[in-house]
């Protein structure tokens, strides 16, 4: 005798769609909110800038660059901001401290957008994180990244020069999955707190296609026991991906990033990295489309998204 499976009564349906038992943390890194309630705020969109092999770079050891270049770069994500409502931060990527703090210095005259110190050694970081403190700037750095290694001497620097806000990324080498990734969030968190680092953005470390489920995982368990903002680097799940363009085509790289991203924003991720900060007309639309729909779940729930909420933007 086959045996149909039993459905729940309404009252015993413990999950709803995107609601979390942990209260959601927002925060404040300069202009931008980061984290809350999916569908009542927008999902905060990360270009980067200057990494390896970034075409506005003309000396990457020096930090040497096209301008005019950058600039535009930089005025692309701007405009789609402001087209669609999503939040924009630069993640800034620097190959040496003197690259770093070159390149730091032009953007943080360029914008007003909070900037990710992105390097990688620690020394790169903190000379970026130490030129961004002497400006008066601290409140719009955010440290890119803290891991479950890291140093005290490092913390120690992240105190003294009043940097509160770090991207914690869930980077487990004992343990690659999801729960692994959840367990080096809860041990690590502690330490940070210690050393005066009050905004969390966790990245739950997305290295390939086949860890892209596993991050995805991981932020819905971390906004479900912790509250802290959630996201990561999900473009590194097509960049990496080897078979894309000899057998899908090179029109497929596209699609595949906005997907991806958009499958970040479905799910409750809080910001997105998505990569080169030229793909902001690719990404930017897509995650817009997402959080619109998700809102229209926020306000049969009782929120009110914002009146720059992408849903006010995009129609």
């Amino acid at each position: 005798m086959t045996m149909k499976p039993s459905i729940p009564a309404d009252d015993a349906i413990s999950v709803r769609f995107l609601e979390f038992a942990a209260q959601q943390q927002q925060y404040q890194v300069g202009n931008v909110t980061v984290g809350g309630n999916p569908g009542s705020r927008a999902t905060v969109l990360i270009g980067s800038l200057f990494y390896h092999g970034h075409r506005v770079l003309t000396n990457e050891e020096e930090g040497e660059f096209d301008p005019a270049a950058a600039e535009a770069a930089i005025r692309i994500q701007e405009e789609y901001t402001e087209k669609t409502g999503n939040p924009g931060m630069l993640d800034v990527v620097g190959a040496t401290p003197r690259a770093m703090t070159r390149l730091l210095e032009f953007v943080a005259k360029t914008t007003e957008m909070p900037l990710l110190v992105d390097g990688t050694t620690a020394d790169v970081r903190l000379a970026g994180i130490r030129l961004l403190a002497e400006a008066g700037l601290a409140h719009r750095a955010v440290y890119n990244s803290v891991q479950p290694g890291i140093r005290d001497d490092e913390l120690s620097v992240l105190q003294e020069t009043g940097t509160t806000a770090a991207i914690l990324l869930a980077y487990n080498l004992q343990d690659f999955s999801t729960e692994g990734r959840v367990s080096a969030v809860r041990k690590l968190l502690p330490r940070l707190r210690d050393a005066g680092i009050e905004t969390l953005m966790v990245d739950t470390c997305v290295l390939d296609l086949a860890s892209l489920g596993q991050a995805f995982a991981a932020m819905f368990e971390i906004k479900q026991d912790l509250g802290l903002p959630v996201g990561g680097g999900v473009h590194n799940a097509v960049a990496t991906w080897r078979g894309l363009k000899p057998k899908m085509g090179r029109q497929a790289y596209h699609p595949c990033v906005a997907s991806s991203c958009a499958a970040a924003a479905t799910l409750g991720a809080d910001f997105v990295l998505y990569g080169p900060v030229e793909d902001a007309p690719v990404v930017f639309p897509a995650v817009a489309m997402v959080d619109t729909a998700l809102s229209q779940v926020a306000i049969e729930r009782g929120d009110r998204p914002g009146k720059d909420h992408p849903r006010f933007r995009i129609g």
